[in-house]
Formats: structure tokens, C-alpha cells, sequence
């Protein structure tokens, strides 16, 4: 697919169909995050694979209960190492680079899923606290990811003007 068009075509989706995503798709999304740009080359982030039913139900409670993401093929959530970051780059790579690479990864993830036809929805609203003891993790989450095949119930939305949201100065 054209990359503008997968642009294009790329929109939140919470509604999936029940079909499992093939391996290969998931190995191909995750190729395509890896070579995804960090600070330093860092790649100070940790990615979780969540297709257990039981734990993408309690990550959906922690997420203020957001159904759409237990009904998720995948649940992908993408976590800052900030210790690592911190070790090169002092307070400003924990606070700041760690989140970044994280939010770039999870970035790249949402458009390599699309181009495979694939739909996914970020997901911000949630409690970092019980996402790290869901997932057993001293990283920060930063975004859930539920990733899979677009429902019929899919639709593109309504997008600011460029005029609103770019000045040049």
C-alpha cells in the first residue's frame, strides 16, 4: 500500500471482528516498529502482546472500562524503560526521551497495522498503576494498543482544518 494512502485510511477503530491477526502480520508490525527512530538508538521501551482473554479484560477495567479492548484480537501495550533512558540521558531521557520512543513505537505499530489492512484505536485513559501490576512490569505504560480486523461499525471522522492546527511563523 501507498503510504499516503495508509495515512489516509488509517482511523481509530474500536469495534473488531473476532478473527485471530496471523502471526506473520503481527512479526511484520513489529519489524516495522523496530527500525521505528528512539533517542540514542535507545529503543527504550518494552511492547506487551496481549491476546490472554483473561488479562485484556483487566487491562479494559484499568482502562476505565473501555469493552472494545478485551473484544480485541491483540492488545499491544507499549511501555517507556526509563531507568535505561535515564542511565544516557539524566532526568530529561527519563521524563521525556523514554515516553517518546514509546509513543513513536506505538506510532509506527498503528500504521504498519494499517497498511496490512489492519485497524487499531490509542488508547490513553487508564491507570498506569494497575497496568503495571496487570502486567507485572516496573515500565510506565504509556499507550494500549488493541489491534484487529476493522467491523463494519468502522468509520473515519471529521478532521480539523489545516488552517486550525498549523501557523507559520
Amino acid at each position: 500500500m501507498e503510504f499516503k494512502k495508509t495515512i489516509e485510511l488509517r482511523h481509530s477503530v474500536r469495534h473488531f471482528l473476532k478473527q485471530p491477526i496471523d502471526n506473520e502480520k503481527i512479526d511484520s508490525i513489529l519489524e516495522i516498529v523496530n527500525k521505528c527512530p528512539s533517542a540514542g538508538n535507545l529503543q527504550s521501551y518494552k511492547i506487551y502482546l496481549v491476546k490472554n482473554q483473561n488479562i485484556k479484560k483487566e487491562l479494559a477495567e484499568a482502562a476505565i472500562d473501555q469493552e472494545f479492548i478485551y473484544q480485541a484480537p491483540l492488545v499491544m501495550v507499549f511501555c517507556a524503560n526509563q531507568e535505561e533512558c535515564e542511565l544516557k540521558y539524566g532526568l530529561r531521557g527519563k521524563e521525556l526521551y523514554s515516553i517518546q520512543d514509546a509513543t513513536i513505537a506505538a506510532s509506527y505499530a498503528q500504521l504498519a497495522a494499517a497498511d496490512q489492512n489492519i485497524g487499531s484505536v490509542w488508547v490513553g485513559a487508564f491507570d498506569p498503576e494497575k497496568v503495571k501490576l496487570i502486567l507485572k512490569t516496573t515500565f510506565l505504560p504509556v499507550a494500549i494498543i488493541p489491534i484487529g480486523y476493522y467491523s463494519e461499525q468502522s468509520f473515519l471522522r471529521e478532521r480539523k482544518q489545516k488552517n486550525e492546527i498549523f501557523e507559520e511563523i
